[in-house]
């Protein structure tokens, strides 16, 4: 019975993620999120409790398998920009998901502010290790870091979040990823530091 309920809610999560990621919170219907799992619709209401609730599972569970596929380090943060990078190539709505939250339920989660706070601490660390330039905050180099590596699926006329659009052609997924490793590469290396002038493909 443990099995089947496990397998039911990941089913479910699995629906709703694409639901929500299609149409926000407002526009999902848990009635599509139930037929499209193969569930009784009472189930969602009995495992995650309202709407609300389901999304924010979702986003955990979201957020747990990235943590999990892209381990944080602080030491490589060009490294870790061109993994997310990856990540987000490989998961198409995801960046459309995080859009919705953003709009629709604002605001970091305690996990998600815990999470900051450890990562942003990390940086602080390394720059006074002298691994990363302390030109910057730690927090915004978190950020910048972040925000380089989510850029091209952000913009108008990047990659289509729902995969509908035309996929890049890998010459040109190589080089937006290049660009972005690079660009992170060049804001974190200690000033001085050789890595300043290797290619940004020996980090990534």
């Amino acid at each position: 019975m443990a099995r089947d309920s496990s397998a039911t809610k990941a089913r479910l999560l699995d629906a709703a993620f694409a639901e929500f990621a299609a149409y926000g919170i407002a526009g999902a219907r848990v009635d599509r999120i139930a037929e499209a799992a193969g569930a009784n619709k009472r189930l969602i209401y009995v495992y995650f409790g309202n709407k609300d609730q389901l999304f924010d599972a979702v986003m955990e569970r979201a957020l747990a398998l990235g943590v999990e596929a892209v381990p944080f380090e602080a030491e490589n943060l060009p490294g870790y920009a061109g993994r997310i990078f990856d990540h987000l190539v490989a998961h198409p709505d995801l960046m459309r998901l995080i859009t919705w939250k953003h709009l629709e339920r604002p605001g970091a989660t305690d996990a998600e502010a815990q999470s900051y706070r450890a990562k942003t601490q990390a940086v602080a660390v390394a720059q006074r290790d002298g691994r990363i330039d302390p030109e910057y905050d730690p927090a915004d180099v978190l950020i910048l870091t972040l925000a380089l590596a989510q850029a091209w699926f952000t913009i108008a006329g990047g990659m289509s979040p729902t995969g509908t659009g035309t996929p890049w052609p890998p010459q040109q997924l190589a080089r937006h990823r290049a660009a972005v490793v690079d660009a992170v590469r060049r804001i974190t290396a200690p000033r001085g530091d050789s890595a300043v002038g290797r290619s940004a493909s020996s980090q990534a």
